[in-house]
């Protein structure tokens, strides 16, 4: 079993486990499975509302030639990327990663003397979940996406266990209360709501919990990250034929919209800015002597209750 407690991604009773490989709810008696590795935990009407956005995201991620059939590629994610294609993205999520270990994860760790419960939120290719349990910790693995090469389906190419889940952000099929930590790994921006999201996180994380955004864009200026989404879909629908925006996401952060959600939510932030190079330090600058848009920033921002 996965050492998790599940819960109906509909109605959040607990579920009932009625084999190794299969859940069931009390309530109205859906099953869900594990098939391939990975529990299966998206509701039926949800499979169809997600189908176009996961189409044309696999179909943008092949095309850029993500993933790889070796399990060393796999293995040596974020620091390095051995098919060289996409190196300096690596080399950004590299610095986020250890930003995340040094500045939250090592804290927890010498506070908790025990195995943290993490959930990896937008596991992708379930990278971080393999450093995270290298660490010893107990990780779900939580996406839509399941494919082999760039989903949740590349799960076989690592060596310690953790527990593959395909689910969505704002229905969790956990228990309440029961994670130390959650990490949106480069994805809270594909949420539709934020709030919702979050206050979604918070349910299953323990009282003490924390939550981390790492690799999400990061605007003062509002605009600039509703121009960066024009740039974007301009850009998908000449190479694709279309904009892959079938789910309305937020899409960006801007420092008004963090307060808000601190407000709202009642968190405070803990803001962790890694040193990306100099050339990405200098981004700013050039782009106001250009007169260009001001550039994304990344930051690991920690979210804790107050």
């Amino acid at each position: 079993m996965s050492g998790f407690g599940f819960a109906c991604p509909t109605c959040q009773e607990a579920l009932d486990a009625v084999g190794p490989d299969e859940q069931r709810c009390p309530n109205d008696g859906a099953s869900y499975h594990r098939t391939g590795g990975i529990w299966r935990l998206l509701s039926p009407g949800r499979k169809n509302y997600f189908r176009q956005f996961i189409q044309e995201y696999e179909t943008i991620r092949r095309a850029e030639g993500r993933g790889s059939g070796e399990a060393a590629y796999y293995r040596a994610l974020p620091f390095q990327d051995l098919t060289e294609l996409h190196s300096n993205n690596w080399k950004i999520r590299a610095r986020s990663y250890q930003s995340l270990v040094d500045g939250l994860v090592k804290r927890l760790e010498s506070e908790r003397k025990r195995p943290l419960g993490i959930i990896d939120l937008g596991a992708g290719n379930c990278w971080l979940s393999y450093r995270l349990s290298q660490r010893g910790h107990r990780v779900a693995a939580l996406d839509l996406l399941d494919g082999p090469m760039d989903g949740l389906g590349a799960w076989i190419h690592y060596g310690v266990p953790f527990t593959p889940i395909q689910a969505e952000f704002g229905h969790l099929p956990l228990g309440n209360g029961q994670m130390d930590m959650a990490v949106f790994n480069a994805s809270l921006h594909y949420s539709t709501d934020y709030d919702a999201t979050l206050a979604e996180t918070l349910r299953v994380l323990r009282p003490d919990g924390c939550l981390a955004i790492i690799d999400s864009p990061v605007y003062h200026n509002p605009e600039s990250g509703a121009q960066m989404v024009r740039e974007r879909e301009s850009q998908f629908m000449r190479e694709h034929g279309f904009a892959s925006n079938a789910i309305p996401s937020e899409n960006y952060l801007t420092h008004e919209r963090l307060d808000q959600l601190a407000a709202s939510l009642r968190l405070r932030w803990k803001y962790i800015r890694p040193f990306y190079g100099f050339r990405w330090a200098l981004r700013p600058w050039r782009a106001r002597l250009r007169g260009h848009r001001e550039p994304a920033s990344f930051m690991v921002i920690i979210g804790m209750r107050e």
